[in-house]
Formats: C-alpha cells, sequence, structure tokens
C-alpha cells in the first residue's frame, strides 16, 4: 500500500493505463501544459506527448464528439470537461449519441469512451460551477455512472472505466481531490457495479456516495457516542446500481437514510428509497429518509452554500427521525 492523495491515485491510474494500452489517450480543456483545472493530468503531456495528451478549444460539444468518433472507431478517449456544469453544452454527443450508438447499429459498434468532470461545492465557486448532476446521467440508458469516494476506488474504478466497453461518466468531487488514503501497490481494479460496507451496523442504513460517504461516515460516528450503530453503504457506481448490497443491509437495519449533495428533488435518494420501499414495504419500521441539498441555487459564498448542502448534524437527525418510529413490522 502507498498513501497518496485522490488526485494522484486518478493520474496514476490514467498513467498505467496509457502506459498498458497505446489506444488509450487525454483530450480536454487544459489538460496538457496546465496539467488539469485539479492537477490530475500534470506531467503527463511531457511523458507521453501532444499526441495522447490533446489540448482541446473550449467547446465542451467539440470534446465530447470527438471523444465519440475516436471510440467508435477504436480509440479509448478518456475526455476531461472541467466542471459538470458545462455538461449542457454537450448532451446531444453523450446522451443521444453516445449513450445509443450500440443499441441503434444493433451491437456491431461500442463507445469505450470515459468522460470525467469535476462536480459538487466546498469552494464557493457558485451556481454554475458547484452542481452535483449525476442523476441527469443515470436517467440515460447506455451510460454508466461512476463516484468514487476514497483514493482507492478512484484509481480501480478508472482503470476499470477504460478498460470497459461502454460510454462511462467519470464523476470526481472537487472537495476529495487532496483527500488521502492508502492505494495498493502494481495493478488492480475495482468491480464496476458493486457497492460496499464502509461500516458495519445494526441499528440503521446509512447509504451514499462520493463526498456524501464521509459525511455518513461522521454522522456515524456521533450516532454512535449516543449508542446507535449505524451502517455505512458506499454505492461507488449509480449505474449499474449494487442494489443488492443496500437490501441486505437494509433488511437487517430495516431504517434507512439515503444522503447526496446533489438538490433532494429528483435525486438518487428518491430512486433508492423507492426501491427500497418495492423490495422491503413490509419489513421497514420507519420511512426511508432522504437527506439532499435545498432546492435552491448554490451561492458563490462558502458559508452560505454550506448552508444549503448536507452535513453530518443534518445525517443524525434524520437517522433519529427514523430510530423515532416504533412501528412493528
Amino acid at each position: 500500500m502507498t498513501v497518496m492523495m485522490f488526485r494522484d491515485a486518478l493520474r496514476q491510474a490514467l498513467r498505467e493505463e496509457m502506459q498498458r494500452d497505446p489506444r488509450v489517450f487525454l483530450l480536454g480543456e487544459d489538460i496538457g501544459r496546465y496539467g488539469g483545472a485539479y492537477a490530475v493530468t500534470k506531467g503527463l503531456l511531457e511523458e507521453f506527448g501532444p499526441q495522447r495528451v490533446i489540448d482541446t478549444p473550449m467547446s465542451e460539444g467539440t470534446i465530447v464528439g470527438a471523444a465519440v468518433g475516436a471510440a467508435m472507431v477504436g480509440g479509448r478517449p478518456v475526455a476531461e470537461i472541467m466542471y459538470v456544469d458545462f455538461m449542457a453544452y454537450a448532451m446531444d454527443q453523450l446522451v443521444n449519441q453516445a449513450a445509443k450508438i450500440h443499441y441503434m447499429f444493433g451491437g456491431q459498434i461500442n463507445v469505450p469512451m470515459v468522460l470525467r468532470t469535476q462536480q459538487g461545492t466546498g469552494r464557493g465557486a457558485g451556481a454554475q460551477h458547484s452542481q452535483s448532476l449525476e442523476a441527469w446521467f443515470t436517467h440515460i440508458p447506455g451510460l454508466k455512472v461512476i463516484v468514487p469516494a476514497m483514493p482507492d476506488d478512484a484509481k480501480g474504478l478508472l482503470k476499470a472505466a477504460i478498460r470497459d466497453g461502454n460510454p462511462i461518466v467519470f464523476l470526481e468531487h472537487k472537495g476529495l481531490y487532496a483527500l488521502k488514503g492508502e492505494v495498493p501497490d502494481g495493478d488492480y481494479l475495482t468491480p464496476i457495479g458493486a457497492a460496499r460496507v464502509a461500516r458495519a451496523g445494526d441499528d440503521i442504513t446509512l447509504i451514499s456516495y462520493s463526498r456524501g460517504l464521509h459525511i455518513a461516515l461522521e454522522a456515524a460516528e456521533t450516532l454512535a457516542r449516543a449508542g446507535v450503530q449505524a451502517e455505512v453503504i458506499d454505492l461507488r457506481t449509480l449505474k449499474p446500481l449494487d442494489l443488492d448490497t443496500v437490501i441486505r443491509s437494509v433488511e437487517h437495519t430495516r431504517r434507512a437514510v439515503v444522503i447526496h449533495e446533489a438538490v433532494l428533488t429528483g435525486g438518487l435518494g428518491g430512486e433508492i428509497a423507492a426501491r427500497l420501499c418495492e423490495a422491503l414495504f413490509d419489513r421497514l419500521l420507519a420511512p426511508v429518509q432522504r437527506v439532499g441539498a435545498f432546492d435552491v441555487p448554490l451561492p458563490a459564498n462558502s458559508r452560505l452554500e454550506k448552508l444549503i448542502v448536507p452535513d453530518a448534524a443534518r445525517v443524525v437527525q434524520a437517522a433519529h427521525t427514523a430510530l423515532s418510529y416504533s412501528r412493528s413490522a
């Protein structure tokens, strides 16, 4: 094991895959000489050259469209969009082309591309640079959506995504780039579509992903001091969604809270809550609780921003609400 930052784990994944497979190349704004907006691609231009680390024009539609075309003819592009908010400029290429080509061509053509992009709060970057839009992409058949929370998964999932044969949206939370953690040495893959139990518990299940996982773990520590043992599930991927792991946990604890930084309305919490109700309605001791951001635009002010997105205190409150139900089942 080596301790490294989240951003360094991503860079190591890119480097290893580029060394392993000459078809892998990178494209995006400022990823070459500048090294990427969050330093993930720093040094890769010098190592692999401008044919494989391509600084593009400031046009998200061009970046994604070029990646789709390259993937269709045998390349393995890893495209970077500087902020997920800017994906609005490229949704036709991603949603109506990349996601549907394999189906529309009767399985004759694959689109093995990875779209890396950054989302989330923590920098006071304002309403057009701080959103969490993962639900947009999970709504589209044909796309896979990955949301790592830890450095080891950042590396293992990115490597798995690059080797996958499908278009994948790889969402990196801006607040996690400096997070340090142990990363296994050597070549390894984290399976796409497999959640993990980040903390075991018997009383309630906290379900989250990306930065929300760390909020859930903090809340679990607070609950433990009050005698409540929370099980914490890290989804890791949202499409495909590992419902089996989630259902097994909630079947045991019989109470659940879903946490995400995206706004509450239309967020993944609603989908997960519905699936749990469908599977475990007669087993649940309380309604599934959801904790998300309030339905307002994000301000360019860090203090106000913190008031809008979830924190551990709100998760603890939701957990106590679920625990307050005494319904027998």
